[in-house]
Order: structure tokens, then sequence, then C-alpha cells
């Protein structure tokens, strides 16, 4: 599919903002980096304060201990960055990687799937609650309440990388990216830090302190997961897919659809299914 050439005005300046923080030596400190270190301090920090409250919890009694989230956030680094990488590979490049293996420890250079760090960290939730005698349901409630700022951060270090930008757009607020060419573009990763990180963490707050649905093992995780799918699947329709993999379908459908609508399904699922055992002791 050809792209219009739009005329080369942008209603917003891209800021430039340099992708390196600081560099000490050999080595540099990167906002991508940062944003998944300050997303992960962030959710466990929000986590340890949700488990220390037994008002949110069925029978007034967390499924863990805040020590166990002190535990548990080195299990949930590696799932994310594991899982992250691996996905990338599997679902977006493998060509490349087969074609050039040592390319797989470049993480600087970018390249990390959300689906796959998403599997990666639900593997890591499972092993570990299965060690612990925890709910694994219960887990992931408390991990999905504050992954949507983690997620808000690092889209906006993709801006500010210029990298993962929008299709051609002729809207006010486009932005003509460094490396996107001569092209007015749709600011997709800052569409994407709005949807999945600020409207999907106040939607999960007010689900979890006014609706008290903690108390619902897997309406958390479920709601978390079914409206990632649904936001992403959105964005991709601003997005502009991964030029080695291009529109699989009739120049609209991307991989990151096609990942997301088993999220929708699976999310939907927990919501359906999720009860609240204090209702069905009759208490």
């Amino acid at each position: 599919m050809s792209e219009i050439l739009l005329p080369t005005f942008a209603a917003i300046a891209f800021p430039n903002i340099d992708p390196v923080i600081f560099t000490l030596g050999p080595l540099s400190v990167h906002w991508y980096g940062l944003g998944y270190v300050a997303g992960i301090l962030f959710a466990w920090w929000y986590a340890k304060k949700l488990v220390s409250n037994p008002r949110l919890w069925a029978n007034n009694t967390p499924p863990m201990k805040p020590t166990d989230l002190d535990d548990f956030v080195m299990w949930a680094a590696l799932g994310v960055v594991l899982g992250g990488r691996i996905g990338y590979i599997l679902f977006y490049d493998f060509a490349r990687y087969i074609a050039h293996p040592l390319d797989v420890f470049k993480v600087w250079e970018g390249g990390m799937s959300f689906h796959g760090g998403m599997l990666g960290t639900i593997l890591a939730m499972v092993l570990f609650a299965r060690s612990r005698r925890i709910n694994v349901y219960s887990m992931l409630d408390i991990v999905a309440a504050g992954v949507p700022v983690g997620l808000g951060l690092v889209r906006m270090t993709n801006f500010i990388n210029s990298e993962l930008w929008g299709r051609p757009t002729d809207v006010p607020w486009g932005i003509v990216f460094p490396t996107g060419g001569p092209f007015v573009r749709h600011p997709s990763q800052l569409y994407e830090a709005a949807l999945e990180g600020l409207v999907l963490f106040a939607i999960l707050a007010i689900l979890i302190f006014y609706g008290r649905k903690l108390k619902c093992p897997r309406f958390i995780g479920g709601t978390f997961v079914m409206l990632y799918g649904l936001s992403r699947i959105f964005v991709e329709f601003f997005r502009e897919p991964d030029a080695q993999l291009g529109y699989l379908y009739g120049g609209w459908l991307t991989m990151g659809m096609v990942l997301s609508v088993p999220m929708v399904l699976v999310g939907l699922t927990f919501i359906l299914s999720a009860r609240n055992p204090e209702v069905a002791t009759g208490r």
C-alpha cells in the first residue's frame, strides 16, 4: 500500500529529547530503560499498598504479605524483560534474529513486545504463586493493578526515541518524526500512553477502591487484559505497522491486532466468571 506524501508541516514540533539521559564511561542510561525500571518499581510499591489494606479483600484477608511482593519483584522484572524480548523476536522479527543471532542481545536498540512481556510475567506469577501457595488469580489482580503506569511511561519513551510512530495524517496535532520520513504522522505512542497508561490505571483504581473488585479474584486482572486488548486494537488503526511485517490483510490488519483479540476474549471470560467468596458464603 503506497503512502501519500503529506505537507511537511506539523502543528506540534517534535521535542528532540536526547534518548540518552547521561553517559558514564561505557555505560549509557536511556529513557527507555528508565521507563521499564520506574514502571516495575511503581507496580511493586502500589501492590504493597493494596495488600496492606485488608478492607479491599474478601473476608478482610489479603492473599499475600507485602514481603512476598519484595521477593516477587525480581521474578516480575525477569518475566517482563525476557518475555518481552523473546516475544518480539518470535512475533515481529524472527527472520532477522535467525540471520543475525547475536542481535538478540542488543536490547539497547529496542525490540520489546508487550504481549511477550505479559506472557513472561504471567509465567513468573504462576510459578511464584504456586511456590508460596498464593491464589494465582489474586496475584494476577495485584500485578495488573499497577502495570498501566509502566506501560504509559514506556510509550512516552517510545515517543522520545522517535519509534513506533503512527500512520501519515493531516490532523492538526500530527508530527514529523526524525526517523519517520517526510510525513506528518499520528503521535500514536502518545495515544497508547494515554489509553494504556492513564485511562486504564484510573479505571482499575476506581474498580478497586470504589467497586471493591479485588474481592472478586480475576476481575481486575480480566479487566486489565480486556481493556488493554481493546485499546491496542483501537490504536493500531493509527499506528504504522512494523516495516518487516506490514499489514497482514486488507491494508488494515496488523500483528498487534491479531495478538490482542485473544486478550479481549480471555479478559471478558475472567470478568464474567469472577465471584466474591463473601457473597457465595452468604456473608
